[in-house]
């Protein structure tokens, strides 16, 4: 055989071998899209369950590497929604939804923009989207009441709960990217990324409120809504009620437990910005590694880990008193606060474990639980891969990540779950931390299939039907305030980082 064959045949067997590498990365890509697909169909715990069939496929199917579940993040989910779920049974919960009432009430007129302030300001202070059911019937009585189209509101409204999320200080979506970017070596703080995230989500909100003002037609002038009227049945459903939460009796107690919440945020946000007041505990860096143990040189391991290994450290190293970890401290306090809510404030625990926040919250852990997993095992696997395709694309356009934060999370009900998902993989494709939290509001694109919690219970609040899913599914009442609010969000955050960082 001549030298020509022999480079031929060379060439042939590596042009199939990439050409199966790429058939194989494909097809189990669009295996973890299926399972994704699936799961949030059926919704609830299905997202993170199904996942498990996607990851059982690639683990014992194709032989690749079981990822790593995102556990940190996880134990401050369950910390931080506990906390919340007790306030809730303690009866804070209404107290809060009775303040915001208050306030809308006091300016029906201006219902279309405070009305989304309301909700993100809600979904700020407990870290979960799903505290708005009660309010959101409220909005949708004082819009009927002003004779305001109440689809302004409401759907900005809806947009505007889980928007909040990127900008809660106890929201997993800011947790982990505060988490995850301080491992890759951005030093990034809670407030650092609220202060970012919040003014531009707010101007993302306020432009899609000021597009709303006047969308549809005004209810005197709606045939369809003057049609309704009409029937004696159907005025009486529309004006006969009247949702309040005024007329609640909110104890001392309750408001306590309201107290103790709002204080255990304090705590969290001022060891966020003087880590150096926290609890500082010895550790030895391995710089070139230790006999009998393989270190990277980011590795880091406690004094008494090394003596429970029987590990003996040579090389070059160094001591040094390292803060105790934010997540572990946002665990810390919330669980305490928790207690101190149980014990002063009447809170039953059985009462939040029934209660809306306590179970969406854990519906969360589950779902990032899988989504997580089966996207580390993934990505973890052809990272190399990845590399080679996407890093010219990210290089020239690094914003474009937000593209493909914004399409996962169409397919990912949960923006906690994207992060986790998503930004190890960024930061791998050598993306700078600043663009990443500038592209951050990017991971809220669920709306955009009309299938959440929030949206469905939204159009039933809606008691005039102008809140509509729509006959074509993607033409429904949130996609337009939704695209805006992301659209602007993201565009003042990118700015804001870009200046400040």
């Amino acid at each position: 055989m001549s030298i020509f064959a022999v480079e031929i045949s060379s060439i042939t067997k590596n042009f199939i071998f990439i050409y199966m590498i790429t058939f194989t990365m494909i097809l189990q890509l669009c295996i973890v899209l299926g399972a994704l697909w699936v799961g949030s169909r059926y919704g609830s715990l299905a997202l993170g369950a199904i996942s498990g069939i996607g990851l059982a496929l690639l683990v014992f199917g194709f032989g690749l590497k079981p990822g790593t579940p995102p556990t940190d993040v996880i134990y401050i989910i369950i910390a931080a929604v506990t906390c919340a779920g007790i306030m809730q049974a303690s009866g804070g919960m209404d107290w809060l939804i009775q303040i915001a009432e208050k306030l809308l009430r006091k300016h029906p007129g201006r219902i279309t923009f405070l009305a989304p302030l309301a909700t993100f300001f809600l979904t700020v202070l407990v870290g979960t989207g799903h505290v708005v059911y009660t309010l959101m019937p409220i909005i949708c009585d004082i819009a009927l009441k002003k004779g305001i189209r109440p689809e302004r509101p409401c759907g900005v409204a809806s947009i505007a709960s889980q928007v909040g999320i990127t900008c809660s200080p106890i929201a997993a979506a800011v947790v982990a990217f505060v988490s995850i970017s301080n491992a890759n070596h951005f030093d990034i703080t809670i407030p650092g990324v609220l202060m970012i995230s919040i003014p531009a989500c707010v101007c993302g909100l306020m432009a899609a409120a000021a597009a709303s003002y006047n969308r549809g037609l005004d209810l005197d002038k709606d045939p369809k809504f003057q049609a309704k009227l009409k029937d004696p049945e159907q005025y009486n459903f529309i004006y006969g009620s009247n949702a309040t939460t005024l007329d609640k009796t909110i104890p001392q107690s309750a408001k306590n437990a309201v107290f103790i919440f709002l204080g255990a945020l304090a705590v969290i946000v001022f060891f966020a910005v003087f880590q150096n007041a926290l609890p500082a505990h010895e550790t030895l860096r391995a710089v070139k590694g230790a006999e009998g143990l393989h270190l990277d040189q980011n590795m880091t391991l406690t004094a008494d880990q090394l003596v429970k290994a029987k590990v003996h450290v040579t090389g070059m190293t160094e001591w040094f008193s390292k803060p105790l970890a934010m997540n572990v401290v946002i665990q810390i306090v919330m669980i305490s606060a928790a207690a101190l809510m149980i014990i002063f404030c009447k809170a039953a625990p059985k009462k939040a474990v029934g209660g809306p926040v306590w179970q969406s919250g854990m519906v969360a852990v589950v779902a990032i639980y899988g989504i997580a997993w089966l996207a580390d095992t993934y990505f973890s696997n052809y990272l190399p891969e990845m590399k080679v395709m996407l890093a010219d694309i990210v290089k020239a356009y690094p914003w474009s990540i937000a593209l493909v934060f914004f399409l996962v999370s169409v397919l990912i009900n949960s923006q906690g779950a994207v992060v986790v998902a998503m930004l190890p993989l960024a930061y791998s494709l050598g993306i700078a931390g600043p663009v990443l939290l500038g592209v951050l509001p990017s991971v809220y694109g669920y709306f955009f299939i009309p299938n959440y919690p929030s949206d469905i219970a939204t159009v039933n609040f809606d008691r005039s039907g102008t809140t509509v899913i729509g006959k074509y599914l993607l033409n429904h009442s949130f996609m337009m305030p939704g695209l805006i609010c992301v659209f602007v969000s993201t565009i003042v955050a990118y700015t804001l980082s870009s200046i400040i960082y």
